[in-house]
């Protein structure tokens, strides 16, 4: 007995751990959540308790959903379309706070008929917008979670719609629009819910809702292209795509005392109100359709399934906390795009080619595209954002243009002061040597054309190509001339130094003969130029090139240290030289004694 005991109580405790992880929803006929807030009410999360009810239905699916303000009886006209109390179905309170958390549903789908496919039809209530303690990303989620789910989105209005009513559904359209998208991709087009207008107000005279509607979703002309009317027509457009599935309904306040509705029957309610309750039964029964996606409708598990996809992508989307329109959703994408850009243009090092600015633009524009091709929203809406994108990178492109242009302009005025002052020094080299001008001028040249980068190359290749031609003109002009004078120099020194230095006859006759025919043949012939064409002045000059320039020895550099070490070894030659090793190393010119002896004089 001791040991049976035992047995029992664990037996019992295994089957109520297993009873109760086995358990389900045995009472369906009441509301559940499907989709409930986070804590910082900003995200969305799934109540598996809800998806539970919906994961039951083996028929296509279909759902009806009231969005609009809090406070605005959305829970109550639930009730009142399911033929239920508010004991029975959705919560309803009468407090200044929301009731609904979140989208709830009926848990109980009404069975229809519909195009002769047996439809299970959901309700679903979704919370309010404009609450205390939430922000506009919530509602935003709200707003296209429930536009993705429905067949049908009532949108309940007290009264009259505002600016502000069409702009936060345009917006809701717009975000379920690019998530859906997103989820299924680009080329399955977004079949949007049956939009019905419900205008709920205390008088019913004046124009209908319907033309409240129309009138409100009429384009403004706008011939001064007023920025504030653009943004209004913006807004409407973005409502095109639900503009062939929407309707209008008015409906009358069921009861003055509204605090009361819950406790109040049918015939305690305005007659008008019951009449008109009715007839709004019929016209949603009328619209509604299987929801279809990617051209199939979905039974429950394919509805949680698709939910869950929506959610996750809602969830991961960066939507900002403000704004109902494209063009304001996607400012944040923008920025971001276009600073992509130019931070993939700030790595440049400038100046460039144009065509390589050129494709370096084109190549960063394209990133930038793509980047925002990847996260902007709105498909409709799309088109504007990019010619915008377009113009501020084309902004940026300009200045970094300019700053190319700036960049280039300050590298070849650079090259070319260099080359100038180059060729200004070659103009004055103490040892005029065409060979040495000629490095100079390719050097300088060569450096130009590989250095000089950008827009402004072609205008200072003009500059440096007349200024190089200049400068060639006149070294030529000069050369000659300054040679000739040189020669003439350099043979008058020569017979100097043939005659008392170094006292070598065949060097003083030489030197003679160079200054004669300097001399004689300018001046037989009337002008020096002549000499230039002489075959013999070619010679010269030949040989003159060969020694005062080559890549070995550059002489105008090395001429007065050269000049200097020539004659201090002379100097010691003279003092010092003679005396240590007689003159048999030089040929004297005067001195003809042999062996050294002075002959006697003879009278």
């Amino acid at each position: 007995m001791d040991t049976l005991l035992p047995i029992l109580f664990l037996s019992l405790f295994l089957f109520s751990i297993f009873a109760t992880g086995s358990s389900s929803i045995l009472n369906f006929h009441q509301a559940f959540p499907i989709v409930e807030p986070d804590p910082g009410h900003t995200k969305l999360r799934l109540s598996r308790e809800g998806l539970e009810a919906i994961e039951r239905i083996t028929n296509p699916i279909a759902s009806v959903a009231v969005i609009g303000p809090y406070r605005s009886g959305k829970s109550f006209l639930l009730n009142q379309l399911l033929s239920l109390s508010c004991d029975e179905g959705f919560g309803v309170g009468h407090m200044r706070d929301t009731k609904t958390k979140g989208i709830w549903i009926w848990g109980t789908p009404i069975e229809m008929d519909i195009d002769g496919v047996r439809t299970s039809v959901f309700y679903l209530d979704t919370e309010g917008f404009e609450s205390i303690g939430k922000s506009n990303v919530y509602d935003d989620r709200i707003f296209a979670l429930a536009n993705v789910m429905s067949s049908v989105l009532i949108y309940n209005l007290p009264e009259t719609i505002r600016e502000a009513d069409i702009s936060r559904l345009s917006f809701a359209v717009e975000l379920a629009e690019e998530f859906y998208g997103r989820v299924k991709g680009e080329d399955v087009a977004f079949e949007p819910a049956k939009l019905l207008w419900l205008i709920q107000r205390d008088f019913l005279q004046g124009k209908s809702v319907q033309e409240m509607v129309n009138e409100a979703l009429r384009r403004v002309p706008n011939t001064d292209r007023d920025k504030n009317i653009d943004m209004v027509n913006q807004i409407r457009d973005s409502l095109a795509i639900m503009g062939d599935n929407s309707t209008a309904f008015s409906l009358p306040q069921p009861h003055l005392q509204r605090t009361k509705l819950c406790e109040l029957k049918d015939g305690e309610l305005d007659p008008l109100y019951v009449k008109k309750r009715d007839q709004l039964k019929e016209l949603v029964a009328s619209i509604i359709r299987p929801k279809i996606v990617q051209g199939k409708s979905l039974n429950g598990k394919e509805f949680v399934s698709f939910l869950e996809q929506i959610l996750e992508a809602l969830n991961k989307g960066e939507i900002p906390s403000t704004g109902s329109l494209v063009e304001v959703f996607n400012k944040g994408i923008l920025e971001r795009c276009l600073k992509l850009y130019s931070e993939r243009m700030g790595t440049l090092a400038l100046p460039l080619q144009e065509e390589s600015l050129q494709e370096s633009h084109d190549r960063s524009r394209d990133e930038a595209m793509q980047a925002f091709d990847q996260q902007h929203f709105g498909r409709h809406h799309a088109q504007k954002s990019i010619l915008q994108l377009d113009e501020e990178i084309l902004k940026v492109y300009k200045n970094i243009i300019m700053q190319n242009e700036y960049q280039s302009s300050k590298l070849c005025e650079g090259l070319y002061t260099r080359c100038e002052d180059m060729m200004d020094q070659l103009q004055v080299l103490r040892l005029p040597s065409m060979a040495k001008f000629n490095a100079g001028f390719q050097k300088c040249n060569h450096s130009f054309e590989h250095e000089c980068v950008g827009p402004s190359k072609i205008n200072y290749e003009q500059r440096m190509m007349k200024m190089l031609g200049k400068s060639r003109s006149l070294f030529i002009k000069e050369y000659n001339h300054r040679l000739f004078n040189w020669l003439v120099a350099f043979s008058l020194v020569m017979v100097v130094v043939g005659r008392f230095i170094i006292k070598f006859f065949l060097i003083e006759i030489g030197a003679w003969i160079l200054f004669i025919f300097l001399e004689t043949y300018t001046r037989m012939f009337w002008s020096a130029e002549s000499l230039y064409y002489n075959p013999v002045w070619h010679f010269i000059v030949a040989t003159w090139e060969t020694l005062v320039y080559s890549p070995v020895l550059d002489l105008d550099r090395w001429a007065i240290p050269l000049g200097v070490m020539l004659s201090l070894f002379i100097l010691y030659w003279r003092c010092y030289g003679k005396r240590k090793h007689g003159s048999r190393w030089l040929l004297p010119l005067y001195n003809n004694n042999k062996n050294g002896q002075i002959r006697p004089r003879s009278d």
